[in-house]
């Protein structure tokens, strides 16, 4: 095996679906409805909402390390799904999007990046993760810039 991509745990966000608006407005959170199948990516799920979905859209830390490389963005959250864990696969979330990865070392530090177009970020990672410099790769969503998916290595 090469890679591991895994959701985010549903734990942290679970608490954000029973809070108003007045509430999650409070803490720069929204809730939202998904206008159509793609473009409300979950970052539980690794899957687009559905149209009529409700999500709540947030701030979210997707590198927390202390290097000038400490990253946020918004993000979407379902609730009611599993976190997705895909070995060797993409998950939904990548089709059909250009997928920025940036390949980190264990200080956290960015070694180097990569602009993947649909259907190529799989020969990216790998490519990438020929390095053993390279600890970890976080994908984002090309256009919009958010967190999309941490990728680890997989040695199982």
């Amino acid at each position: 095996m090469t890679y591991m991509i895994e959701g985010l745990s549903p734990d942290p966000f679970a608490p954000l679906f029973a809070m108003d608006d007045a509430n999650l407005a409070a803490i720069n959170a929204r809730r939202v409805t998904a206008t159509a199948d793609m473009g409300f990516p979950c970052r539980i799920s690794l899957q687009d909402a559905r149209a009529g979905e409700e999500l709540i859209l947030l701030h979210h830390i997707s590198h927390d390390v202390e290097t000038p490389y400490r990253s946020a963005y918004a993000i979407y959250v379902r609730p009611g799904v599993e976190a997705a864990r895909y070995r060797d696969e993409l998950p939904p979330v990548f089709a059909g999007r250009p997928i920025a990865l940036r390949a980190f070392d264990d200080a956290g530090m960015l070694q180097t990046a990569r602009l993947a177009p649909p259907g190529e970020a799989d020969a990216a990672i790998r490519d990438l993760f020929a390095d053993p410099g390279i600890s970890y790769i976080d994908a984002h969503n090309a256009a919009h810039g958010c967190f999309t998916a941490r990728i680890e290595r997989d040695g199982v």
